[in-house]
């Protein structure tokens, strides 16, 4: 008896319209009566107007009696459909893409507009990338209260691989510069969302001070320290001859000072968000700086830090500053070193780590870490860095991770 192949066929159906409560479960109820197997799904909204595609298998002899039943739903349902036979080869190809070269790119801005979007996605099919979906991660701007969301970030998830990596980082670079946004292109992989232990960076990055300076001032060498450390950031000085040399210029200032400045540090926009999403979360988090210990120590009580690592200020049985410092400089090398002890006492691979800065003495821990941001950062820094933020506050980081705000909430909270 010879044995009857049953044929089979592959069909996209695109729906889209007005959404409506029911209309997914009315199309699966359609298809399910005729055993059709679901294959890929998805679906997209935008101002209450849906596009849902599903793509099914199905035997090739009730093909025909499924779409008239389906086109009669979708009437009677007030959208529009259409569907898309797809054949054997045409399928296993696109099987056999999937999961493969995929990667993320994040535009971020205060708005975003037309033009923003237009160059970004320029860039990327001039580099040979398909754009397999694209979300918003921030909440949707009021036109009666502007400044209820004062940020902007899409996501595109891409599938592909870049013609010329370096080129479009160049690319992605000057357009930050020239249009006001920011971007972040990372592999799409298992460690994205994934990330355990986040690193900062202090003065310029969690405050808007560099401390040294304020105690300058406090002390008369207010011009003479600004100019050393305006040096040492662009990379111009050796950071431990720098450090050396500018806290030898504070030499007899109280230290009861200190404390005045602690109290009154100017707290960098998006912090107080940024700290309470990372503490809900479980994130381990660290100060890295080359400033000191006394205001980082400060910050740790304030949001619950796990980790401070700074240099400390020697002071004089008469209570007052003697111009040197105690133990090792925290300078670039010795951030990078505490990025990976920290990862290795916490368990935490070190593609799972995030290190945040601004200066020059910052780049070896945001190269050596999974994701490595800089934030308003100087211009080597930017440049040499993979990801940046110039143009938001620091809760920037949080779409960086793929953090929506329909789950954080205004005030950062889950």
């Amino acid at each position: 008896m010879e044995e009857v192949t049953t044929r089979m066929e592959q069909i996209l159906v695109r729906i889209t319209g007005q959404d409506r409560p029911g209309l997914t479960a009315a199309v699966m109820a359609l298809l399910a009566k005729h055993n059709a197997q679901i294959l890929d799904i998805g679906q997209a909204d935008i101002h209450s107007t849906l596009s849902l595609g599903i793509l099914f298998r199905m035997e090739e002899a009730h093909a025909g009696q499924v779409m008239k039943e389906l086109l009669f739903k979708a009437t009677e349902m007030g959208v529009n459909i259409g569907f898309s036979p797809i054949g054997d080869d045409e399928y296993e190809e696109w099987v056999g893409q999937q999961g493969k070269n995929r990667y993320i790119l994040m535009v971020m801005g205060r708005q975003l507009e037309a033009r923003q979007i237009g160059a970004a996605t320029a860039i990327i099919a001039e580099q040979g990338f398909n754009i397999d979906g694209i979300v918003r991660l921030t909440g949707r701007k009021s036109i009666r209260n502007p400044a209820k969301h004062v940020r902007a970030c899409i996501e595109f998830s891409l599938r592909g691989e870049p013609r010329d990596r370096q080129e479009m980082q160049a690319n992605f670079l000057r357009l930050s510069a020239e249009m006001e946004i920011d971007f972040s292109f990372q592999r799409d992989d298992m460690f994205r969302r994934m990330r355990r232990l986040i690193c900062f960076d202090m003065d310029s990055t969690l405050i808007q001070t560099e401390c040294i300076d304020e105690l300058a001032e406090r002390n008369g060498v207010g011009a003479e320290v600004r100019a050393i450390t305006e040096s040492a950031m662009r990379g111009e000085m050796d950071f431990k001859e720098s450090f050396a040399r500018r806290v030898a210029l504070l030499k007899g200032l109280d230290v009861s000072v200190m404390q005045d400045i602690a109290d009154h540090l100017p707290i960098t926009e998006g912090v107080d968000r940024l700290m309470a999403v990372l503490k809900r979360c479980g994130y381990k988090i660290a100060i890295l700086s080359g400033g000191f210990t006394f205001f980082g120590e400060h910050l740790q009580r304030k949001y619950g830090i796990d980790y401070v690592y700074a240099n400390e200020l020697e002071v004089g049985d008469d209570g007052k500053l003697t111009g040197r410092y105690v133990g090792e400089i925290v300078d670039g090398h010795r951030k990078a070193e505490l990025l990976r002890l920290i990862a290795q006492v916490e368990r935490v691979n070190l593609a799972q780590t995030i290190a945040v800065g601004d200066g020059a003495n910052d780049l070896p821990m945001i190269s050596e870490a999974g994701l490595g941001i800089a934030f308003h950062a100087k211009p080597r820094v930017v440049a040499n860095a993979k990801q940046s933020i110039n143009t938001v506050g620091l809760d920037g980081v949080l779409y960086f991770l793929g953090f929506k705000d329909s789950y954080l909430g205004e005030q950062g909270k889950l």
